[in-house]
C-alpha cells in the first residue's frame, strides 16, 4: 500500500497481523524488507507495519536535499500511523531508524506506547562528530558517483557489519544484495539530509531526561560507536533498559534475530502489563555499597 505525507511524498508500507500495533523503522543500509524476521514473528500477536523511508523505492525519491531531515523522518513515521488510522504504537527502529525512534519519542510521545532503539549512535560521540559528518558526505558522494551496486560491496563490509557476515554468510549476502538495490540519488540525499545533519544525543539531554516513554536500547558489543551512546541513553531516559548483544555488530535484528525478537517481545509484554517503570530512586548511580 502507499501512504502520503504532508509534503506529498508517497511512502510504501506493508502490514500483517492483528493486535497492538508495532511500527518498524529501518536503517540506512536496509529497507522495509529488512524487518521480515520481525514481521513474521510479531504478526502472530500484533498488528505489524514496516515501510520504506523516502528515498527508498518503492517509496518516492524527492530530488531536493531539503526534503530529507531528522525531523521529516519523524513526520513520515507519524504519516504512516495516521494513514493507517493508528493512534498509538510501539515504535522500533534500527540505526537511522533508531535515531528516528528517539526523535519520535521527543516529538510525539503521546503516539508511542514504547520505544526500541537498536544500534543507534553513529555521530553522537562529540569527539567524533565532525569526522562523522564529513564521512557521511563522502559516503553520499560514493553512492552518487559509483552507484549502490558497486559501493555496496564496500559499505557492506564496515567494521560493525563483518560480525554478521562471519556468523551468517547467507543472511549477510541477502543484506548486501538488498543494499545494492538502493536508489543512488536517494541514498546520497538521505546521507546528506538526515545522517550528516542530525544532532548528537548529548545535545538532546534535557528533553531525554523528561521523556517518560518506556524505552529499550539494544547495542552490539562490537558496534563500538553505538556503545557509549547506548549507555548515555540508559542513564538519561527515566524508564530505559539497555541490552548488550555479545560478539555482535550493527545489524542486530538480522544478525541475532532470535535474541532480538525475544528481548523485544519481553519488553513489550512488560510495557503492556504496566511493569516497565522508571528507575527506582533508591538505585543511586553513585552508590557502591550502602553503609547506613
Amino acid at each position: 500500500m502507499y501512504l502520503t505525507t504532508k509534503d506529498g511524498v508517497r511512502l510504501y508500507a506493508e502490514e500483517a497481523g492483528a493486535g497492538t500495533p508495532i511500527l518498524f523503522v529501518h536503517e540506512f543500509g536496509g529497507n522495509h524488507a529488512s524487518w521480515e524476521p520481525q514481521m513474521r514473528f510479531f504478526a502472530r500477536r500484533h498488528r505489524v507495519i514496516t515501510y520504506a523511508a523516502r528515498g527508498y523505492p518503492p517509496s518516492d525519491v524527492p530530488e531536493d536535499v531539503e526534503s530529507y531531515s531528522q525531523a521529516i523522518a519523524v513526520q513520515d513515521a507519524l504519516a504512516v500511523l495516521d494513514g493507517l488510522g493508528i493512534a498509538k504504537a510501539h515504535i522500533v527502529g534500527l540505526s537511522m531508524g533508531g535515531f528516528a525512534t528517539v526523535h519520535f519519542g521527543l516529538t510525539a510521545p503521546e503516539r508511542a506506547l514504547s520505544l526500541t532503539v537498536a544500534g543507534a549512535g553513529y555521530g553522537c560521540e562529540k569527539e567524533h562528530e565532525d569526522y562523522f559528518r564529513q564521512v557521511s558526505l563522502d559516503v553520499a558522494d560514493n553512492f552518487e558517483r559509483q552507484g549502490a551496486a558497486a559501493f555496496s560491496k564496500v559499505y557492506g563490509l564496515g567494521a560493525s557489519r563483518v560480525q554478521f557476515q562471519n556468523k551468517d554468510p547467507r543472511g549477510w549476502q541477502e543484506f548486501s544484495d538488498r543494499l545494492a538495490t538502493h536508489h543512488d540519488k536517494g541514498a546520497a540525499l538521505t546521507m546528506r539530509g538526515v545522517q550528516a545533519r542530525r544532532p548528537s544525543f548529548w545535545d538532546l539531554e534535557d528533553g531525554l531526561k523528561r521523556m517518560a516513554v518506556p524505552t529499550l536500547v539494544m547495542v552490539g558489543d562490537e558496534d563500538d560507536h553505538c556503545l557509549q551512546p547506548g549507555i548515555f541513553l540508559k542513564k538519561t531516559i527515566p524508564a530505559c533498559g539497555l541490552a548488550v548483544f555479545p560478539k555482535s555488530g550493527h545489524t542486530l535484528n538480522l544478525e541475532e534475530p532470535d535474541l532480538f525478537n525475544s528481548l523485544l517481545a519481553e519488553f513489550i509484554a512488560q510495557v503492556e502489563a504496566g511493569r516497565w517503570l522508571p528507575r527506582d530512586p533508591r538505585a543511586l548511580p553513585g552508590q557502591i555499597m550502602r553503609t547506613s
